[in-house]
């Protein structure tokens, strides 16, 4: 496992992380499994770990702290969410600093932790972002809670807004090679000295078409989500279908390589509940794209 710097926060982390969930948090899958691949990452070299108190029904957040119990963590680096959170039977937002409060010591009770490596709030929206209310967030840094404070969002002005504040120290995005549009802001907030996470560097498997791939109960839970949330991605991941047609190098592979290929990124999240696949993830920690590949990639994202 090769290792990068997340930003200028002083922390090492692995240039591939493991993401805590979707499937992988949901009382269905094997808890067993689930600790399985957890202890697996670990003993590659993964030392990050990418979850929230509102992901799998609020199970993925536990589950990681049972996943992690006795084990030393103090060169983990944890990266956790608070503004939204599983409750009553559905996600609950609330982005006021009380909130974000109990959300950090609940989920420094849940992980096991002393301070958080990393928090991010979850989709905050823009008019969220006030100096009042950043001067709130950097308290929680001040009292020794968190150690480094980010966000994730889909919506450019927020992570425009997040790149250009002195108090965010990580920002966290979906860069794929179906999002060729996130470069640009990756390269800014390099440049602003922000470590960057690279959420569903995989695509989700559309460039595979793994919504048709249907293999048991979990692949209808991702197919029925992607194809209610995410269907223009699926539409669009056709185009990419040669890199499951490479020498040397799975289509997972080539995915992951194009998003470490943008030195911009700290790292890159993967999440799956087949070990297979999480070997195969791993591997690609200093793959290369070949000039060819890359330049193939580049007309496939011109021609959206």
């Amino acid at each position: 496992m090769q290792y990068r710097s997340l930003g200028t926060t002083g922390l090492t982390v692995s240039e591939i992380g493991f993401g805590c969930a979707s499937w992988w948090g949901q009382a269905a899958y094997s808890e067993a499994e689930a600790v399985c691949l957890v202890h697996h990452a670990l003993d590659q070299g993964v030392n990050v770990f990418d979850t929230s108190p509102a992901y799998s029904g609020g199970n993925a957040e536990p589950r990681l702290g049972r996943a992690l119990k006795g084990l030393d963590v103090t060169k983990l680096v944890i990266a956790t969410k608070a503004g939204t959170r599983f409750e009553r039977g559905r996600v609950r937002r609330d982005m006021s600093l009380e909130a974000l409060e109990n959300d950090i010591l609940r989920s420094l009770k849940v992980l096991g932790l002393e301070t958080l490596p990393v928090l991010q709030l979850h989709g905050p929206a823009i008019e969220e972002l006030t100096a009042e209310f950043q001067e709130g967030l950097l308290r929680f840094k001040q009292r020794g809670l968190v150690q480094a404070l980010g966000a994730n969002s889909f919506d450019p002005a927020v992570l425009e807004a997040v790149i250009v504040s002195p108090v965010f120290d990580v920002v966290m995005m979906d860069f794929n090679v179906l999002r060729p549009e996130r470069k640009a802001l990756a390269a800014s907030a390099f440049a602003a000295g922000k470590g960057v996470l690279a959420g569903m560097p995989l695509a989700m498997g559309h460039t595979r078409l793994q919504v048709l791939n249907l293999r048991g109960l979990r692949d209808l839970w991702y197919s029925a989500r992607a194809l209610k949330n995410h269907r223009r991605d699926v539409l669009d991941g056709v185009r990419f279908r040669f890199l499951d047609n490479q020498d040397g190098m799975s289509g997972a592979q080539a995915a992951l390589a194009y998003v470490l290929g943008h030195p911009e990124v700290s790292c890159a999240i993967v999440g799956t509940t087949r070990m297979a696949h999480l070997v195969e993830d791993l591997a690609a920690s200093g793959m290369v794209l070949p000039p060819s590949l890359a330049l193939q990639i580049a007309e496939a994202q011109r021609s959206r």
